[in-house]
């Protein structure tokens, strides 16, 4: 049993005098290569991290709602039959997703439950997406509903867009919901049509975790989706995934140039995301690792969604032995990277990384070496302990 599944056992267990009856888990995620295509209808490659939310919850008779922040030492509660909108924090997740299931008539019963993570907040580890995840599980398990990995995703990503307030594309919940140990998630954003790929053998995925942070509810995220939605509008597409390559050369010019730079990323980003999968299927690490290369100059350039912090650490990995290739991962404006690291050189890379990094910046970094890990999970934690 983990450390944290245990504790939050024991946590419950103190706090409402009784065993819980589930245990649920749901990953946070990085996104090896496909950033911001999610909310184009575009294509993605994140990969879920042995990084959770974990709740140890017991169902209720009635339909009320308690829950306890192992972490924040806060508690939240709220009824099923009165949600309201509260001041924006942790349980507005958990109330959003209620409401969310709620509209699509579904039947859910209260619970208690003690929280606990260890994904970073506001890194771009997405922890808000395996919160919401680890609540749609819970009331699942609660109410005795069937888990659809894509239709909780969805309810998941409709609970941050219209009851948090974030524009967010359908990725992180997808790979908090649907992921298989060992793989990355390939993801048509459109359809919802997913492949599981497996990680080229002999590497390590190395997070690198800058020690900014930012908040995408108020940073530019929702400017950047604007952006997009222009962009699509003069090409005449639904979104931008439908405008390839060489018809973006060829009709580009007539854009505005700030709209065009937006564009390219995308368009340029779905074509990356296509080539990594091949070249992970035909274990082409050099290949892949040059593509990060380019997702992370597109981002910092056409995007511009990148910051000095986070391009600090890119450059100082990439000259670092065994660093195949590196970029910024989530929305940007702070939080993490990745590196793409030769397995049997990845202890010694994290500890060079991060002395490099915190003498350049005076920042102090978190590096991260993760394993890819399953999706949203139940259990019966006194038959089936995590």
């Amino acid at each position: 049993m983990t450390t944290l599944a245990l504790r939050v056992q024991e946590a419950f267990q103190a706090h409402f005098h009784a065993a819980p009856v589930f245990l649920v888990r749901a990953p946070g995620r990085v996104n090896l290569i496909g950033e911001h295509t999610d909310y184009n209808e575009g294509f993605v490659l994140p990969m879920a991290i042995d990084r959770a939310v974990w709740i140890a919850m017991r169902p209720r008779p009635d339909r009320r709602v308690l829950v306890h922040s192992l972490d924040l030492s806060q508690d939240a509660e709220f009824s099923l039959d009165a949600l309201e909108k509260g001041t924006p924090g942790w349980s507005e997740y958990i109330k959003g997703v209620a409401w969310a299931m709620l509209t699509e008539a579904l039947e859910l019963h209260g619970w208690e439950g003690m929280m606990t993570g260890d994904v970073p907040i506001g890194s771009g580890l997405s922890s808000s997406a395996a919160l919401e995840m680890a609540s749609a599980r819970t009331f699942a398990g609660a109410s005795n509903l069937e888990w659809d990995p894509a239709r909780m995703a969805l309810l998941g990503q409709k609970a941050e867009n219209q009851w948090v307030g974030v524009q967010c594309g359908i990725m992180d919940q997808m790979v908090s919901a649907a992921a298989r140990r060992g793989h990355a998630l390939f993801l048509d954003c459109r359809s919802l049509e997913y492949r599981h790929i497996p990680l080229p053998p002999q590497v390590a995925v190395c997070v690198l975790d800058t020690g900014t942070r930012r908040d995408l509810v108020d940073s530019a995220y929702n400017e950047r989706r604007l952006q997009c939605e222009s962009a699509a509008h003069f090409f005449g597409v639904r979104a931008l995934r439908d405008v390839d390559p060489e018809a973006f050369q060829a009709g580009s010019q007539l854009l505005d140039p700030l709209i065009r730079r937006r564009a390219r990323h995308i368009i340029s980003e779905n074509s990356r995301v296509l080539q990594a999968v091949q070249a992970m299927q035909r274990e082409d690490v050099q290949a892949l690792g040059e593509l990060l290369d380019a997702s992370h100059a597109s981002l910092r350039d056409d995007f511009e969604v990148s910051s000095p912090a986070l391009n600090a650490i890119v450059e100082i990995a990439r000259k670092l032995p065994g660093c195949l290739g590196a970029r910024m991962t989530g929305a940007g404006f702070g939080g993490c990277a990745l590196a793409l690291v030769r397995e049997e050189q990845a202890p010694d890379f994290s500890r060079e990384v991060a002395a490099e990094y915190g003498l350049r910046t005076g920042l102090t970094p978190s590096v991260y070496l993760c394993q890819a890990e399953e999706g949203a999970s139940l259990s019966n934690p006194a038959v089936n302990p995590a």
